[in-house]
């Protein structure tokens, strides 16, 4: 089967929608469907314009079966060195387990070395154990204690 990581494309939104919602513990959080809702073409035409953002999909033969967001972020310590952050990392439950998640993941990883990049980092919700797993398994560590505070709609 043949795969290839790309940076998305508008086309690419309800799909990538549809398997952020796979990301959701808590009930519903998305809207996947196409079209796509303005709020995900906005924010995604506000991605794409950020030089600092990369929306990442994984094909396999044509299909869209993950997703990841770059940040490569510029930074003042490590004398200048930017970081890279990744987020939304989802693989569809249907690909799970057969190395597709590692293959965008060390795709990432590359282009965060080829930026520069001191470190790269991610979260991941605690519940997540077979992802923290798989992050420890490609050479990630627990660093920090992480928090956040969450804003009503």
């Amino acid at each position: 089967m043949a795969s290839r990581v790309r940076v998305a494309t508008e086309a690419d939104l309800p799909r990538v929608v549809e398997l952020l919602a796979q990301l959701s513990i808590d009930g519903p959080r998305e809207q996947p469907g196409s079209p796509s809702p303005e709020v995900y073409t906005e924010a995604f035409r506000r991605m794409q314009a950020d030089e600092e953002q990369r929306l990442l999909v994984l094909e396999v033969d044509g299909r869209i079966v993950g997703t990841l967001v770059l940040f490569i972020i510029p930074n003042l310590t490590h004398r200048g060195r930017p970081y890279a952050t990744v987020e939304n990392v989802v693989i569809d439950d249907s690909e799970r387990g057969t190395g597709r998640g590692r293959e965008l993941m060390n795709y990432a990883i590359d282009e965060a070395k080829r930026a520069g990049c001191y470190k790269m980092a991610l979260t991941s919700h605690r519940s997540r154990t077979a992802a923290h797993r798989f992050y420890k398994s490609l050479g990630f560590e627990s660093a920090h204690e992480a928090y956040r505070i969450d804003f009503p709609d």
